[in-house]
């Protein structure tokens, strides 16, 4: 069980992904990230030293603190905020737990560089479907939740990409795209250290419906209605990118937790 003001591993990777998850806060010091310059998912880092100042930003929310090991760094941090007003905690044995567990571990040199408020901002075509609905939806569940997206025509995308400091993706000729017959969500999964069996499941089934490969998968013909009817439903990109991340957020539920589960019509007769 873990100690009081601390929350496990394995009950913390149940939350990441999830609309529920906290906000998680890295604060190991310089010479411990130097050693291994990865990110628990959705985590952003922050120094301990100045935790009074950027504490009170976080007050009323949920949030996992986490250190090295695990110890004064994660738990002062901790107490910290739980002064200045969030309902923190810390992660018990620190990322060197985490990462004994064989975690995802997202490597920071694949994370865009933040804005001056600490988003990451990205930008891509006008009038998204399935991939640039899938992306902002790995990337706000897994990498970035403050993470900014921008909508624009597809001949304009570069240039609002060099002009704003943006991350062009699922356009041709960038780093975040198609790579042979994967989709743009396979380069991320993949980039990111994400490799889980839930999200390589939600993956295939983006790549088949984002690829018209229906033999892929049985859930991509239902993935891509779904699609196609929001778009129809909403004529501004960010409402239809709102709705689609609850669209994935229940697929990715169904790729985790219920894919043994099916559903049959009850019924009270005897059989003869």
């Amino acid at each position: 069980m873990p100690a009081p003001g601390t929350i496990s591993p394995d009950k913390l990777i149940r939350l990441i992904g999830t609309p529920g998850s906290p906000i998680l806060i890295d604060v190991r010091n310089d010479e411990d990230f130097g050693e291994d310059p990865r990110l628990v998912p959705s985590s952003a880092r922050r120094s301990y030293t100045i935790v009074d100042a950027w504490g009170p930003e976080l007050a009323g929310r949920d949030v996992v603190v986490i250190c090295h090991h695990g110890a004064k760094l994660g738990h002062g941090v901790a107490a910290w905020l739980r002064h200045l007003g969030s309902d923190a905690l810390a992660l018990e044995d620190g990322f060197e737990g985490w990462k004994a567990a064989g975690l995802p571990l997202v490597p920071e040199s694949r994370i865009p560089p933040r804005d001056r408020r600490g988003r990451t901002v990205w930008v891509t075509r006008a009038r998204p479907k399935i991939d640039r609905i899938a992306c902002p939806w790995l990337i706000r569940r897994f990498v970035d939740p403050s993470a900014v997206f921008l909508f624009v025509l597809a001949s304009e995308v570069e240039g609002v990409a060099s002009r704003f400091d943006a991350t062009p993706f699922d356009i041709e000729n960038t780093f975040w795209s198609h790579r042979g017959d994967r989709c743009t969500f396979d380069t991320m999964v993949e980039e990111f250290g994400l490799k889980t069996e839930p999200l390589l499941r939600l993956a295939t089934i983006v790549r088949a419906a984002d690829t018209a490969r229906f033999d892929l998968s049985p859930e991509a013909p239902g993935l891509l209605a779904a699609s196609l009817g929001l778009s129809r439903m909403h004529s501004e990109d960010l409402p239809q990118l709102e709705a689609g991340i609850l669209l994935y957020d229940a697929f990715y539920r169904w790729c985790r937790d219920a894919t043994a589960e099916t559903h049959n019509w009850p019924t009270s007769k005897v059989k003869p």
